[in-house]
């Protein structure tokens, strides 16, 4: 098979990592890419992955058998429906689809009617009437732009001037369209976790969970990210849970879609936040969580594109995802100034040195921010490398991650020292 892999993160890194082991892979495009999936394919770097007529082009060019969606910026331009049009098989959800991630309010939307549990809500496009709502609720305060952020555009904090604040700058532009409404929420207190699927055809099949570390700093503080690391096996979620998100949410969701017309093919990122009075729904994606697919692909030891090409063309009867009982813990390494100012160009040191110290592949480092320049690998975004350390529990797999990053350098680099310290990330 001809595979065209869409974005340019650490994700995607891990997927095409992921994707070269399968033997019906024949060759593997990578667009843009980054040097790391340049080290294992392909990559198209002068293409537009979020311009649909571009991919559709790229791919009937190069007579791609498959179109893997990584990010969900293409999803919302629509590049799934421009390939379904062209009849190009591709993963990933169309716009219609993807609208469970690129609006907050349609999400809410659609659970409720699903009947999915999550926290009570309202969408705001007007400032006054946003910090009027805020100035009724009880603190802590929940705010998030409605639309594509990056990950960036929610506030949860005990202020209520920062929440009136932060709700005034969305709507003001800070996000662009993206905050042109808000959505404020229900807090939910709790221990988060992140459950993916494979959706095709009405049907979900569950991935095995992670969970991730959204603070900048130890112990939960600072500004909120992307993610800063996160591991999988996650100790406190069992088959049940997993059996009862599926049961509870994921088929709901699918068939609330379908019901209005709208099939999902692709993954499905579920965040649960574990609370007392049981799980709840803190948000949907549609594409797989970065950083847990740095964790969850080192994991997986099935043909994981033998299962994405039966979603993409007639469904996912017949198809399994096995698993390793191996642990993996990410621990990302950021830019200074990230999340809000992040300054980039600095060389990176000590790749090569982790790769000859560790002969046995207990520790992967996926890419994310990087670029080559005349053979040199510098820093270009927020998030630089993924460092993910395998073991036989989640203690070494700790280990591994961090003996790792401690040989790798760039001017500022910033991690946090907690990863998977607790098992559980500090309710924020």
């Amino acid at each position: 098979m001809r595979v065209l892999l869409l974005g340019a993160g650490g994700r995607e890194h891990a997927l095409g990592w992921k994707l070269v082991q399968s033997p019906m892979l024949e060759r593997l495009i990578s667009c843009p890419g980054n040097p790391g999936l340049a080290e294992i394919g392909d990559v198209v770097p002068d293409v537009d992955p979020d311009d649909p007529s571009a991919v559709v082009a790229l791919a009937s060019s190069e007579n791609i058998d498959l179109v893997i969606v990584g990010p969900e910026s293409p999803l919302a331009a629509g590049v799934a429906d421009a390939l379904i049009e062209a009849r190009i098989p591709v993963f990933g959800p169309t716009q219609a689809a993807a609208r469970l991630e690129s609006s907050k309010s349609f999400a809410k939307e659609i659970m409720a009617a699903a009947g999915v549990p999550t926290a009570k809500s309202a969408t705001y496009s007007d400032r006054e009437a946003a910090a009027i709502r805020l100035e009724e609720m009880d603190g802590p305060y929940v705010v998030k732009a409605d639309g594509l952020a990056a990950g960036k555009g929610v506030l949860v904090t005990d202020s209520l001037e920062a929440a009136i604040v932060w709700a005034d700058a969305c709507l003001g532009g800070r996000f662009g369209t993206a905050g042109s409404s808000v959505v404020i929420e229900d807090h939910l207190e709790g221990e988060e976790v992140s459950i993916f699927y494979i959706c095709a055809a009405g049907e979900a099949m569950p991935l095995q969970p992670a969970r991730d570390y959204k603070r900048l700093l130890d112990g939960g503080a600072g500004s909120n990210t992307g993610g800063m690391g996160c591991f999988s096996p996650v100790e406190d979620v069992n088959d049940d849970l997993i059996d009862w998100t599926t049961v509870n949410v994921a088929l709901p969701t699918l068939a609330e879609m379908a019901g209005r017309g709208i099939d999902y093919t692709g993954f499905l990122y579920v965040g649960l936040m574990l609370t007392s009075d049981g799980p709840m729904v803190l948000e949907f994606n549609s594409r797989l969580g970065d950083p847990e697919t740095e964790v969850l692909m080192p994991r997986i030891t099935s043909d994981l594109l033998a299962v994405l090409k039966a979603a993409a063309n007639e469904g996912l009867t017949g198809q399994t995802v096995t698993w390793s009982d191996q642990a993996a813990v990410d621990v990302v390494l950021a830019s200074p100034g990230y999340p809000d100012s992040p300054t980039t160009g600095h060389l990176i040191s000590g790749l090569e040195s982790l790769e000859i110290a560790e002969p046995l592949g207990s520790v992967l480092v996926f890419q994310a921010g990087t670029r080559d320049v005349e053979g040199q690998l510098l820093t270009s975004g927020g998030r630089v490398l993924n460092v993910v350390g395998l073991g036989a529990n989640i203690g070494e797999a700790r280990e591994n991650a961090y003996a790792g990053v401690h040989r790798i350098s760039f001017e500022g680099m910033q991690f946090r020292t907690d990863i998977a310290a607790q098992r559980k990330e500090h309710p924020e």
